[in-house]
């Protein structure tokens, strides 16, 4: 991305990795997010190319504004859709206060949803209430 304005003083660069990196600690502070090792989670399959990990954020310039593209793990039990859009606003909000480059878009992709690791397979059931099937015990239902 590579931002660049001219000041009095010289110019200023804002490289892509720090945009990428507030997007990132913006994200962290929001209710409902799955967290691991102090960063987003990105899933059992995350990919490994090169040694090393893909990153779930990508930001790019596009004209005088950026694109953010993050892709998030939602905790069972916290709306998606809420929690997606609480994402967006403090990325757009972050980006823009620290580095002063407006943001046109936040893309938020849930990837994926993660029971709390403090809840055993017999708490799990109250997550998906109102009789979807999507997890029991009856043998009935399996195929």
């Amino acid at each position: 991305m590579k931002t660049r304005s001219d000041t009095v003083a010289g110019s200023l660069k804002i490289s892509n990795e720090v945009v990428v990196k507030i997007a990132e600690l913006a994200a962290l502070e929001v209710p409902g997010i799955s967290v691991k090792g102090g960063r987003l989670d990105t899933g059992e399959n995350t990919l490994l190319v090169a040694n090393r990990f893909i990153n779930p954020i990508k930001a790019a310039l596009k004209g005088e504004a950026a694109e953010i593209d993050i892709s998030i793990i939602v905790i069972a039990g916290h709306k998606a859709v809420k929690v997606a859009e609480s994402v967006q606003q403090s990325v757009k909000t972050a980006v823009q206060n620290m580095t002063g480059i407006a943001v046109s878009k936040v893309n938020v992709r849930i990837a994926g949803v993660r029971l709390p690791a403090d809840y055993s397979r017999d708490d799990r059931s109250e997550f998906f209430s109102g009789g979807t099937g999507l997890i029991s015990d009856d043998d009935s239902l399996k195929g």
